[in-house]
């Protein structure tokens, strides 16, 4: 039963307001669902199908129930570390760079892109896309701010990603919150973009897709694979997530691993 209602609610979702969750694991989707439940007192998930429908507001908690947004500055830092000394190099030698950033939610990672490719010299001809599923979030991430309280970690992981500068130069604390400075998004781009129904954006050097695809079926990693490999240049990179990879997709015989601890792969064909 409780099978039948989540699909009955995932088609709803799509036919009424266009977005497509019906591929999601069903796992994560239970657990969302049950979330957004309890917070709204409801007990069964018939009855959220009927206020998703009937109450707008209760389909934007819902959305960002299923918008899912972990995020830091040089989240996993030997993934930053690994970029630094394994495709850095590569890509100094390209004569202009185009790097997307998919699912970046609040942007703290993409600002870590920028400052890592300042530091190596190439920040000026580089260009980042930044996109998320969330218009929330985005606007948030267009701002360039976080919160003051995650900075000693951030600082952490800034080191220990292989920077050797003072991190602090990179932002000015205002109140509670940190700023960064201006340079840093002054070749960035953000966009909403759905990786389920939207097409490609562009060729890219480089695209870092982290903690995205655990998140759905296998038909639907398939699909974003490909939409991932269409995307990336001949001798593109791609980087996943840790609990994530290119082995047992379609497109498994397609990469070369750069780092496969780290989940860095380069397009080869």
């Amino acid at each position: 039963m409780e099978k039948i209602e989540i699909e009955l609610l995932l088609e709803a979702i799509y036919r009424y307001y266009g977005y497509d969750f019906r591929n999601y694991a069903l796992p994560f989707l239970q657990r969302r669902i049950g979330h957004r439940l309890r917070n709204e007192k409801l007990s069964t998930i018939s009855a959220l199908l009927e206020k998703v429908l009937h109450h707008p507001e209760v389909m934007e908690r819902l959305f960002a129930d299923f918008s899912i947004n972990v995020t830091e500055m040089f989240r996993d830092p030997l993934f930053f570390k690994s970029l630094r000394t394994k495709v850095i190099p590569i890509l100094r030698e390209y004569p202009s760079i185009r790097i997307w950033h998919v699912g970046c939610s609040t942007g703290e990672e993409v600002y870590s892109m920028a400052i890592l490719l300042q530091e190596e010299g190439i920040y000026e001809k580089s260009q980042i896309y930044a996109t998320d599923i969330n218009t929330h979030i985005l606007e948030k991430a267009k701002q360039g701010t976080c919160s003051i309280d995650g900075m000693q970690l951030y600082t952490k992981n800034y080191f220990e990603s292989g920077g050797e500068g003072a991190f602090s130069q990179y932002y000015k604390a205002v109140g509670d919150k940190v700023i960064f400075h201006p340079f840093l998004k002054k070749n960035m781009v953000f966009a909403e973009h759905n990786l389920v129904t939207d097409q490609s954006i562009n060729e890219f050097d480089l695209i870092i897709c982290r903690n995205v695809l655990i998140y759905f079926n296998k038909n639907l990693q398939n699909k974003v694979h490909q939409l991932l490999y269409e995307s990336l240049s001949l001798r593109g990179f791609l980087g996943l997530g840790k609990r994530e990879g290119i082995e047992f997709t379609s497109y498994g015989n397609s990469y070369e691993g750069i780092d496969s601890k780290e989940k860095l792969y380069r397009k080869y064909k």
